[in-house]
């Protein structure tokens, strides 16, 4: 057994992958492969056997995933690999990201096969023909017995989290298994920990193989509150404004996990006002400079980057760290919010949780030993309060202070004028905090439930398909009109004699005002609240 673990930084183009691989990865915004990458994806090209002795969060899945897929013949519509996992959900995420990978290899078919799902729809997929299947033992001996699962053109079997299947009892499952694939395949192992039962298996199934392990590094989590919100994808943008309102935030971080997401977020902040720019992987040398010189300035109070990218910064006034999208690799978890709380300041981190990245989070406060404390999604009525509350600490903490004569002689002035002293703090808190609270709470309730995303109002259009009207038209009109970018506009369902748009609450009055005047194709419209029943 040859044995590796050095940790060379290589990126993707290195790696000598197809262009449509390479495409793949760059969609989704991997910008450099993680040490497991590294290190497995030559080996396994080559056709070697693997062991990889790695946790949950290195990047595994793409590790033999990204190799799988560079050497499945899409000619064949016969089973080339088959990747057994210990769970329904971890079946699920695989072929997830197997299914990402081979967006542009267009004759792949993937299928997992895992228990709980009716087996005569999996039957029905596999007659099609599939050339990777992902799916747990149990569900996988239950095929190979109905004879609906054919093994004779298997290249390639992975073992992923063997020690978690062996620990659920599947060592007998799995051995069946391995027995009935040809004895001419590569036999791919990947396993958090390395106990002798894992060793025993290896002797009997692999030959020399390749043995890499990756070890996390001791890292120290700064002490900073930790909080994380379960959020809708096409609420992020909103739930980050609220947050950065909030806290009352000069200067942040906002983390993405891809190039496009930067860009993408950059264009909503800067629509809805905020002074925010980007940084990735894409700008050179000269731009990143300046947007950075920007940013320790404070002309920037919302700097959105990607891991690799964020590597330069070193500011210490930066007061929370937002994960938009939760990070790949525990690690980076890490490295991000210990950007914020520097200097002996407070720090906060923030991160968005969509879906199944709640397991992510889990897999972070393992490793990180670390709490990451659940938080509700702020109202815009909480968010109101917040500010006051902020507000009124500052002024107690201005009281403490002291050096108040020449601010005490002008109120003075005022309440000779008969003013009373609570008139005057009253009116200046409202000429400091606007308003604008009490406009959105009245837009809120004016507008009641139309059934919109969170900060969103449903507004319904009088005309549909049948006046040959597409999502565009209404995307086109609003934008035209009102001046709202049309990356604010949201979901827009047309019927055959209606349409209904969703706009930000901010906006939803103007855009309604706007547009009771306006021609869609010639049409004379009719918009208003949709109707909740």
């Amino acid at each position: 057994m040859k044995t590796k673990s050095n940790n060379e930084e290589l990126r993707f183009g290195d790696l000598h992958l197809s262009r449509e691989m390479q495409k793949a990865i760059e969609d989704i915004g991997f910008e450099e492969a993680t040490p497991i990458q590294v290190q497995s994806i030559p080996h396994i090209l080559k056709g070697k056997d693997v062991i990889g002795q790695a946790q949950t969060g290195t990047g595994k899945t793409a590790a033999f995933g990204i190799p799988t897929l560079e050497m499945v013949d899409e000619a064949s519509r016969k089973i080339q690999a088959v990747i057994l996992c210990p769970t329904r959900e971890l079946a699920i995420q695989v072929a997830e990201e197997l299914k990402k990978l081979s967006k542009y290899k267009k004759g792949i078919e993937i299928l997992p096969i895992y228990g709980g799902q009716p087996i005569e729809r999996q039957i029905k997929a596999l007659r099609k023909g599939v050339q990777v299947i992902i799916g747990t033992p149990g569900r996988v001996m239950d095929h190979m017995d109905r004879n609906t699962l054919k093994m004779d053109d298997v290249k390639i079997i992975i073992l992923d989290e063997a020690d978690e299947m062996l620990d659920m009892g599947f060592r007998e499952d799995i051995e069946f298994i391995l027995k009935k694939i040809p004895e001419k395949r590569q036999t791919i192992l990947f396993s958090a920990t390395m106990p002798q039962a894992i060793l025993n298996l290896t002797k009997k199934y692999q030959h020399n193989p390749e043995f890499i392990k990756v070890v996390h590094k001791e890292l120290t989590v700064p002490s900073i509150e930790q909080f994380y919100y379960e959020v809708k994808e096409q609420t992020k943008p909103e739930i980050l404004s609220r947050l950065i309102d909030s806290y009352n935030l000069k200067l942040s971080l906002v983390f993405c996990n891809t190039k496009k997401r930067v860009d993408e977020l950059v264009g909503h902040l800067q629509a809805r006002g905020y002074l925010a720019d980007g940084l990735h992987g894409d700008m050179n040398q000269t731009q990143r400079d300046r947007v950075m010189s920007k940013f320790r300035k404070g002309t920037i109070e919302i700097l959105v980057a990607t891991d690799v990218a964020a590597r330069g910064i070193d500011v210490d006034d930066i007061e929370a760290v937002f994960n938009y999208d939760v990070p790949h690799d525990e690690e980076y978890y890490v490295h991000r919010i210990g950007r914020t709380g520097r200097a002996g300041k407070t720090g906060r981190a923030f991160t968005f949780v969509v879906g199944r990245d709640i397991y992510q989070i889990r897999d972070i406060q393992r490793y990180a030993k670390t709490k990451i404390t659940s938080k509700k999604v702020p109202s815009l009525s909480d968010v109101e309060e917040i500010k006051t509350n902020l507000l009124l600490e500052k002024i107690k903490e201005s009281i403490n202070e002291g050096h108040l004569g020449k601010y005490i002689n002008w109120v003075e002035r005022l309440i000779e004028e008969d003013c009373t002293s609570l008139d005057v703090a009253a009116s200046l808190l409202k000429m400091i905090l606007g308003e604008d609270g009490k406009e959105v709470k009245a837009q809120e309730e004016d507008f009641g439930d139309t059934g919109a995303a969170p900060g969103m109002v449903r507004l319904f259009i009088n005309i549909g398909k049948m006046q040959k009207i597409g999502k565009g038209d209404i995307l086109g009109a609003i934008a035209g009109e009102t001046g709202l970018s049309g990356k604010l506009i949201g979901a827009i369902d047309v019927f055959d004699k209606y349409t209904f748009v969703e706009v930000p609450k901010e906006h939803a009055r103007d855009v309604q005002d706007v547009m009771k005047n306006v021609r869609i194709k010639g049409k004379n419209i009719n918009i208003e609240p949709a109707i909740r029943k």
